[in-house]
């Protein structure tokens, strides 16, 4: 608790920003069409899910079923933070005279780490998925990968709701953040501030580091596949090199736009002496770095879809007209099946 001179809760941190100055930064203009775009983007790429989840093999159901996953959670994401962000911008409204309890503080706080953290996981748990189907062809039912797929989904839920709840438990604290416009973990040097602050980066990270280690082993094996011996009769189905495509513009996005914001967080709970102070006050250009640093994490979920509507089969044919026209391939499960190690 930091001495803020009442009894309000504890999300609240000594702040000297005035109302001119949160008038110049807070747009209420930019936080709305920035919503809006988001919300049209994954809507469109909702609506185009739907069509190609029709007549899709089982592979590609259970890849689809995990991007129907993301997409979903980005729009709801958008429509959970984007509400409270573009009200507070619109009103400027004080949030200690609004929510002196802190409960939407709260709130915000778990919303913005679940839906930080859940396109990270869910990432991971679609290179996962495609390394198991593009080296392990058989080694699950296929029968059963529609049902695992949306299991996995739940538990990626479950897991980042669980990590957003830690503050609400004592590890780690919400607090309102620079403009005042929006809560967030906070970057003290506190014990349970440091630990959840770790936490939350380590978890962003492993997802990170995790899809581009399988991602690279998948891409390298239909590689092998496309240029083996017997490439000229049996490539991989388009529908593989798609699947990989949207994979990997997916986390080359999640990469660009997270890694600034969990290499800062790192950096700023474990700098010595502490960035924050005693009172809870941190350095201007600490809350500036922080704000612009998540305002580029929230591109992901733009970004999102349209990764998946620009890397489907028919604009990549329209970029590579070869591929429309030549013959038909065997599939890749074929192809790993002949290998001389499989029995």
């Amino acid at each position: 608790m930091w001495p803020n001179g009442s009894s309000l809760g504890p999300c609240f941190r000594p702040t000297n920003i005035t109302l001119e100055e949160r008038r110049l930064i807070a747009s209420p203009w930019f936080a709305a069409s920035f919503c809006l775009v988001g919300l049209a983007s994954n809507l469109l790429a909702l609506s185009v899910l739907a069509g190609a989840r029709q007549g899709s093999s089982y592979g590609r159901s259970s890849f689809l079923t995990f991007l129907c996953g993301l997409v979903l959670t980005d729009f709801m994401g958008l429509l959970s933070t984007g509400a409270i962000v573009v009200s507070q911008h619109a009103a400027l409204f004080d949030w200690q005279a609004v929510d002196p309890s802190c409960r939407l503080c709260h709130f915000m706080g778990v919303i913005m780490v679940f839906f930080g953290l859940c396109p990270l996981l869910l990432g991971a748990a679609m290179a996962s998925e495609r390394f198991l189907g593009i080296t392990r062809p058989f080694s699950r039912p296929a029968a059963t990968s529609h049902r695992r797929a949306w299991a996995t989904v739940g538990l990626v839920w479950a897991t980042a709701l669980a990590v957003g709840l830690l503050p609400l438990l004592g590890v780690g604290r919400y607090t309102v953040q620079y403009p005042g416009s929006w809560c967030f973990l906070t970057l003290g040097s506190e014990p349970g501030d440091m630990a959840f602050g770790l936490l939350f980066t380590f978890f962003g990270s492993l997802s990170v580091g995790l899809s581009f280690l399988l991602n690279t082993i998948s891409v390298a094996t239909l590689c092998y596949v496309y240029h083996g011996q017997e490439a000229a009769q049996q490539r991989p189905r388009d529908c593989e090199v798609e699947m990989m495509a949207q994979l990997m513009g997916i986390m080359v996005v999640a990469s660009i736009c997270w890694t600034p914001l969990l290499v800062f967080i790192a950096q700023t709970v474990l700098q010595n002496p502490p960035v924050m102070s005693l009172t809870g006050q941190l350095p201007r250009a600490t809350e500036q770095q922080l704000l612009i640093y998540l305002r580029v994490a929230t591109w992901n979920q733009i970004l999102d879809p349209w990764v998946y509507i620009l890397f489907r089969r028919a604009v990549i044919r329209r970029l590579h007209p070869r591929l429309s026209t030549r013959s038909r391939s065997l599939s890749l499960q074929t192809q790993l099946s002949r290998r001389p190690t499989m029995q």
